[in-house]
C-alpha cells in the first residue's frame, strides 16, 4: 500500500512539475536557435539546433542592453529583450533578459507575458508598479533604485516612471520567449479588427469612440 502511495505521489509530482516550467527542458549541453531552419517547411516549438560544428562563441553574446533605448514614444518607455530571438545561445534554456527604459514620467502600459514570470530590478529611478489578479485585485507599490518586485505568469502588469527623470530597470523571465500582450494594443491594434460592437460593448462605450481609439493603434 505505501508503495503505492507513494508512486501516485511521484507521477503528481511529475506532473505537476511539468505544468510549472516556464519551458520545456532541454535535453542536451547546448541547442543554439537555428534562424535559417525557418526559411525551410519545418516548425517546432522554438528553434532546431545549429549543428554543433557552426556554433560560435558569438552564439551566446548579446550587447544590446549596453545603451539606453529611445523612449521618444507615445507611453515614454522602451523595451529591449534579450531572448532566444536576438540571442541565439538561449534557445532550451528557460531564461530571457530585458532592459526597460523610461521616459520621466514613462509608462510601460498594461500588459501580460502568456508564457513567463517577470521579475525587476530597478537600476535607475523609481517606479510604480503592480499587477490584477484573476479575481480583480490590485497589488501595486512604488520601488526604487536597488530594488525588486515579480510580476506572476500571466498576470496583467504595469510600471510607470513616478519621476521628472529618466529611470531603468533590468527585466528577467522563466522563458526564452516570454511573449507579450500589451492589452491595449492588443484589443485595438487587431488584424484583423476586433469588431467595433465587441469593443463597445465590453468596455461600455459607443463605436466612434471605439475608432477614435483605435485609430491610435494602427495594424502592425
Amino acid at each position: 500500500m505505501a508503495c503505492k502511495l507513494f508512486a501516485t505521489f511521484v507521477v503528481l509530482l511529475t506532473v505537476v512539475a511539468t505544468s510549472l516550467a516556464g519551458d520545456p527542458d532541454m535535453l542536451q549541453d547546448i541547442c543554439v536557435a537555428d534562424y535559417k531552419s525557418l526559411e525551410g517547411p519545418l516548425r517546432l516549438n522554438g528553434f532546431p539546433c545549429k549543428r554543433l560544428e557552426n556554433v560560435t562563441v558569438n552564439d551566446f553574446f548579446f550587447d544590446g542592453l549596453a545603451n539606453a533605448g529611445n523612449t521618444g514614444n507615445a507611453v515614454g518607455s522602451v523595451v529591449t529583450a534579450a531572448n532566444v530571438e536576438r540571442l541565439p545561445g538561449l534557445n532550451t534554456l528557460g531564461v530571457s533578459i530585458a532592459r526597460i527604459d523610461y521616459a520621466p514620467w514613462g509608462l510601460n502600459p498594461p500588459h501580460t507575458h502568456p508564457r513567463a514570470t517577470e521579475i525587476i530590478f530597478v537600476l535607475e529611478g523609481s517606479l510604480d508598479v503592480g499587477f490584477i489578479t484573476t479575481a480583480n485585485k490590485l497589488f501595486a507599490r512604488t520601488v526604487c533604485k536597488g530594488e525588486v518586485f515579480v510580476f506572476p505568469r500571466g498576470l496583467v502588469h504595469f510600471q510607470k516612471n513616478n519621476g521628472n527623470s529618466p529611470a531603468v530597470a533590468i527585466a528577467a523571465f522563466n522563458s526564452q520567449l516570454q511573449g507579450t500582450q500589451s492589452i491595449a494594443e492588443t484589443l485595438f491594434g487587431a488584424s484583423p479588427p476586433v469588431s467595433t460592437d465587441i469593443l463597445g460593448r465590453a468596455f461600455q462605450i459607443d463605436g466612434g469612440l471605439v475608432e477614435a481609439i483605435r485609430g491610435r493603434f494602427p495594424p502592425k
